[in-house]
């Protein structure tokens, strides 16, 4: 793989991070009007929506032609009907996770979905993590028991087991999804957006979860289609050359990125603990982030 098409690589993969850190932030100031699981169903919605109006004008297409990718085929099913699943199940973990925790901290309990992918991937799918990926997991890790410790109740928070929860089942979809990473990522976002988005509001609405306004709706739709839609389209593109671990590895800058906009917006005071975990994440993922370009992934 030329270090050209690797850049670009490692360009989407970043793109995917930045686009992703606006979710937690945003989504945590249309809590306040749109309960959880009715959230965790319009940010998918209008990554759905938002990617098949894109789709169908033949205007998101990064690299014509070789960005297209090939069709979905029947071998590919199980893989599709996992990464459905799996994104029913994460949004609505994370959302409720983010009712009960600070945006800054849920932002940073993100990454645990480089461990639960990079340690997917090794068991499952048979990818190296070296000796070096592994200290710096071990330092995420380390990092997400300090956020996740309530020290008042002398056990873990509910808001940070349900965000733990929503980054294992990320890992996994994140591993799924790399079965497809050859296939056109946008047609790949359209059906995670309407398949998950579809699955999340018929669990709201058994929920007795309220409708929220059209403003509010429309607001909920425009995030999910730029931090989920976008976001997923451009993750989906990188794995196609950087493997699951990798593109997982440079897309773990977004919590960062999270933590930093929710402090703007929030002004939460900074927590030792807090500090300590922000530490050993930055640590952790450069030590996890890849020294040298890696072989295009071959055929699922």
């Amino acid at each position: 793989m030329g270090s050209g098409r690797t850049g670009r690589s490692v360009a989407f993969a970043l793109a995917a991070a930045a686009l992703y850190a606006l979710s937690t932030p945003f989504s945590k100031a249309l809590l306040a009007v749109i309960a959880p699981n009715m959230m965790a169903a319009l940010l998918y919605l209008g990554a759905g929506a938002g990617m098949t109006v894109l789709s169908l004008a033949d205007g998101v297409r990064v690299e014509r032609g070789e960005a297209r990718g090939r069709s979905l085929e029947r071998a590919d099913v199980p893989y599709v009907a996992a990464m459905v699943t799996l994104d029913v199940a994460a949004p609505l973990l994370l959302m409720a996770g983010l009712s009960l925790s600070s945006a800054e901290s849920v932002s940073l309990l993100n990454n645990f979905e480089i461990v639960a992918t990079a340690l997917i991937a090794r068991l499952a799918f048979g990818e190296r993590v070296g000796a070096r990926a592994a200290i710096g997991i071990g330092a995420i890790s380390l990092a997400c028991f300090l956020l996740s410790w309530d020290a008042g109740a002398w056990g873990f928070s509910a808001g940070s087991l349900l965000t733990l929860a929503a980054c294992l089942c990320w890992g996994i979809e994140n591993n799924c999804t790399n079965r497809l990473s050859d296939c056109d990522p946008v047609h790949v976002v359209v059906i995670k957006g309407w398949g998950s988005g579809t699955g999340a509001l018929v669990v709201a609405l058994c929920a007795g979860d309220a409708l929220p306004t059209l403003v509010d709706a429309g607001l909920a739709l425009l995030l999910g289609f730029v931090s989920y839609g976008l976001s997923i389209a451009c993750y989906v593109r990188a794995q196609r050359d950087l493997g699951a671990a990798r593109t997982s590895a440079f897309y773990a800058v977004n919590p960062f990125i999270g933590s930093a906009l929710a402090f703007a917006l929030f002004r939460t005071p900074l927590a030792p603990t807090f500090v300590l975990a922000l530490v050993l994440m930055v640590v952790g993922t450069w030590l996890v982030a890849p020294r040298e370009p890696s072989a295009p992934r071959p055929p699922a």
